[in-house]
């Protein structure tokens, strides 16, 4: 790498690392003015044990000690604390047990998708107009207009209730065919219309022509220039899908019972969950500021000619 490469990367990561910087201060204090509290649901609790509870998690000192403690704690030792409403268990814990699923569910559905939208882009785009080229847009337009919450309750109601061919929780390997089908239908139409829209346009360049007027193999001319260099725009979008989708779609995760990071972090905005809600926030927001620092320095890998600034 050169000096100006290396420069840019620099400046990148200090980027990224003031971006994580404000997602900890942005969310520490908006978790603190919604009002209630995490011990606010037991109505049995006394005010004595209320208050142990508080002393217990610091949360009886003033904020701006709580916030200076904890960003101490998270950038010294990343430590996101224990868990507010799961007695005896650390945030980075279950943080860690929930990725094991959401990685293993989002990876799959990640390059299924990558896989699919390119080779459906790329085929749409070399039969322009045709019959073929229409039903993909079509099937395209479609997964991209519908919530993954509609997918995922029609592929549950028909899959799982009426055929009975999957099991309606995400618990099992037959479990995570269902999820992954979900995850991957909105990326995987997107993917398609960008490598179709960025495929068309690098066949309209002059450098395509030339090779044509030259002889070159349509197969080369495919695969060696037009595919390659439309692959810019997917590398783009790819990066921080692939950090959303790794982490968990909170919706599909909830409909199917996965026990993946999403469905944690859901249950920590219901429970009030103060410390694993920050977890799971600068988790989501770390993984998405390193993958478009990826896909950043993954364009000059692919495309040379971009000069990095």
């Amino acid at each position: 790498m050169n000096t100006k490469t290396l420069l840019y990367i620099a400046k990148r990561i200090l980027l990224a690392l003031l971006t994580v910087w404000v997602v900890i201060t942005v969310t520490f204090f908006a978790t603190r003015l919604v009002p209630g509290d995490p011990f606010l649901a037991e109505k049995s609790l006394p005010e004595v044990a209320k208050q142990q509870l508080e002393e217990k998690y610091g949360l009886d000192k003033p904020v701006h000690e709580q916030y200076f403690n904890y960003l101490l704690d998270v950038t010294t030792k990343f430590d996101f604390g224990p868990s507010l409403k799961k007695d005896g268990r650390m945030v980075i814990d279950i943080i860690t047990d929930g990725m094991k699923t959401s990685v293993k569910l989002g990876l799959t559905a990640a390059f299924a998708a990558l896989v699919s939208g390119t080779i459906l882009g790329s085929v749409a785009a070399l039969n322009r107009n045709k019959l073929i080229d229409r039903i993909i847009m079509v099937i395209t337009t479609a997964f991209v207009s519908m919530p993954s919450f509609v997918i995922g309750s029609i592929l549950l109601y028909w899959f799982s209730v009426q055929l009975r061919w999957f099991p309606a929780n995400g618990d099992t390997a037959a479990g995570y065919v269902l999820p992954v089908i979900t995850l991957a239908l909105y990326p995987m139409a997107y993917i398609t219309r960008l490598t179709r829209s960025s495929m068309l346009d690098v066949l309209g360049q002059d450098y395509i022509r030339t090779a044509k007027a030259k002889g070159v193999s349509k197969f080369k001319i495919i695969f060696g220039h037009a595919l390659k260099n439309s692959l810019i725009p997917v590398i783009t979008y790819f990066g921080p899908m692939l950090a959303y989708i790794t982490t968990g779609s909170l919706v599909v995760e909830q409909i199917f019972n996965v026990p993946g990071v999403g469905r944690a972090f859901v249950n920590s905005i219901t429970g009030r969950d103060y410390t694993l809600i920050m977890g799971t926030t600068i988790v989501l927001a770390t993984l998405i500021v390193v993958m478009n620092l990826v896909s950043d320095i993954l364009y000059k890998v692919v495309d040379p000619r971009i000069t990095l600034e």
